[in-house]
């Protein structure tokens, strides 16, 4: 299935379907085309910015961003991957995604005031059924 399919049948907003993510997404399949399940998460990682190197997609790797508590700093955050400056990239290698992976995209949208994220699991069979887009809602 192509990326321009998957957002055809998943679109639930219309951040969802813009030119930046179907790119983001092109990405992950073709790295998950190369390797497939079973890799772990830094592999892929590596893999993507690659992927993205070749296709001139702009990305910073381990974007930290500071956490806040009743307005004082406790500790800090780490995006594994944010493109264009918009998109956050949250990767995981593993069984399933669960709703605590929402959450954690959830809270760096919030830590960092953007709007979408883009959960990807490769170690699925067929990439898009690793694939969530996270949405913020203001």
């Amino acid at each position: 299935m192509r990326f321009e399919e998957f957002h055809a049948r998943n679109r639930k907003n219309e951040d969802e379907n813009d030119p930046l993510t179907d790119k983001i997404i092109g990405a992950a399949i073709e790295v998950h085309r190369e390797f497939g399940p079973g890799m772990t998460e830094v592999m892929y990682e590596g893999a993507l910015r690659r992927e993205f190197d070749l296709r001139g997609i702009r990305y910073e790797r381990q974007v930290r961003f500071d956490v806040y508590y009743k307005d004082v700093v406790v500790g800090q955050g780490r995006l594994d991957l944010l493109v264009a400056g918009e998109v956050i990239v949250e990767l995981k290698a593993c069984e399933a995604l669960g709703p605590v992976h929402r959450s954690q995209c959830i809270t760096y949208l919030r830590a960092t005031g953007h709007r979408i994220a883009l959960l990807i699991n490769f170690n699925v069979p067929v990439l898009k059924d690793g694939i969530k887009p996270v949405i913020l809602s203001h």
